[in-house]
């Protein structure tokens, strides 16, 4: 089938990669030039496994191409997804902007029958907007039967780090529609994803919408309940990990999501949420579990700086190491990461920071610019350091040679942000270890 796919950034790149790849034929569109010249080169502006080499394959194979010429993928494609941005506005609502633009967009330049996807993550209702801005642009009366275009909601579910896995064999895929023939037409053009016997479920528009939301935001408030727990753990001399396994292995919890740290961060959990909260409220919803779910990760995340200061109350001489900038492994992506409080924190008190990331460090450099210095390996940011924080979980940093981070640091500490050290190992190296919910209140009397 013969598609296009409107927004080429996290979302629409991995998708139109996905969907060439099982031989489909794909435009991207973009209205960034940039982007597009870089994508029309083979190089992807941005970092996923396996991306850039999927992205080259498809397109030497012409089954992928980019424009910013949104006629022409209009023209020659059956289905348009939109997959363009929704930030959060300045009331926590989702930002519509984009997605209606590009409704608008593709009715002016339709001139026979489009089925059109909103694959970006939008509230309840937006697949009814959209419905709603094409019709007044086509001049087509509200609610009447109309042969020009169907409107589908088709949520994402990928997951940063592994999101070509999540496209080319996807657990479920989510397709809310009105019209049933619409539905068996996207099931046919889903089917070289789904032979591994996971479903394309048919629903209405509202479900489809809110399924995205509340999948979201049940993992956020997993990953919540587990931090809080894990305050208790160090209030009470508990140790999260042991009572993460015990709660774990009741199948009706599991181990997903329930892995107590600094707090979760990107661009889907903190944003969903917001989002979540804001329509709740509109419709006279109280939504005070999600306000704490995102109280405790704002909480989380300053974690870090709140051991830092204690230890090192502010006017003292300061050096901090950070291993990990991107929120999290295998992604350079640093929206809502658990790094950017330390660093603001860090910057603030005028502290020497050095700071090694594989893929984050040119966002982060954007941001910052030279007031960090930027390592090339995760020991060539140790010399001096007083504080060593661990803050993403990349798989360079699990097994450390601890006899040379030992010698290179002022004093030996490290501040564990993702649970991914064990305490007595390192203590028996002659390190200090901090925790998150690793019994703290007996390891700093």
């Amino acid at each position: 089938m013969k598609l296009c796919v409107v927004g080429s950034g996290y979302v629409g790149l991995v998708t139109a990669v996905g969907f060439s790849e099982m031989g489909h034929t794909v435009i991207g569109v973009d209205q960034d030039k940039e982007k597009i010249a870089m994508l029309s080169e083979g190089r992807s502006p941005i970092y996923e496994p396996g991306l850039e080499e999927l992205l080259r394959r498809n397109m030497e194979g012409g089954r992928l191409s980019f424009t910013t010429d949104l006629g022409k993928g209009v023209s020659e494609s059956l289905f348009c997804f939109i997959a363009v941005g929704t930030p959060t506005a300045d009331d926590g609502s989702a930002d519509l902007g984009a997605v209606l633009g590009v409704a608008r967009s593709i009715a002016r330049h339709i001139t026979d029958y489009r089925i059109v996807v909103v694959k970006s993550t939008v509230p309840v209702g937006t697949s009814r907007q959209v419905d709603r801005v094409m019709r007044e642009v086509l001049d087509l009366p509200p609610s009447e039967p109309q042969s020009y275009f169907d409107v589908v909601s088709n949520p994402e579910f990928l997951k940063e780090g592994s999101a070509l896995e999540d496209v080319l064999r996807p657990d479920r895929v989510v397709v809310g529609v009105d019209n049933p023939r619409v539905g068996e037409l996207v099931k046919e053009l889903y089917a070289p994803f789904t032979r591994n016997g996971h479903p394309v479920l048919l629903m209405d528009v509202p479900s489809a919408e809110l399924t995205k939301y509340a999948s979201n935001a049940f993992l956020a408030t997993k990953i919540s309940f587990i931090n809080k727990m894990a305050e208790f753990c160090d209030k009470t001399g508990a140790d999260i990990m042991k009572v993460r396994l015990g709660m774990g292995a009741d199948p009706r919890i599991g181990m997903p999501f329930l892995y107590a740290g600094v707090g979760y961060g990107g661009s889907c959990f903190p944003k969903d949420v917001k989002a979540l909260i804001h329509t709740g409220e509109s419709l006279e919803i109280p939504m005070g579990i999600l306000r704490e779910v995102e109280a405790i990760n704002d909480s989380q995340k300053k974690i870090p700086a709140r051991i830092i200061d204690s230890l090192f109350p502010v006017g003292t001489d300061l050096s901090v190491a950070i291993w990990g900038g991107a929120f999290k492994a295998e992604t350079d992506d640093i929206r809502e990461a658990p790094s950017i409080p330390l660093l603001d924190h860090l910057v603030a008190r005028h502290a020497r920071i050095t700071l090694y990331d594989p893929e984050a460090i040119p966002n982060l450099r954007r941001r910052y610019g030279d007031r960090i210095r930027w390592g090339k390996d995760p020991y060539d940011i140790l010399e001096g350091a007083q504080v060593l924080c661990l803050l993403t979980e990349w798989r360079i940093f699990r097994t450390p040679d601890w006899e040379r981070v030992k010698s290179l640091m002022r004093s030996p500490l490290v501040i564990d942000g993702r649970n991914q050290y064990d305490p007595k190992d390192l203590e028996s190296r002659g390190l200090s270890v901090i925790g998150i919910g690793r019994g703290r209140s007996r390891e700093t009397r």
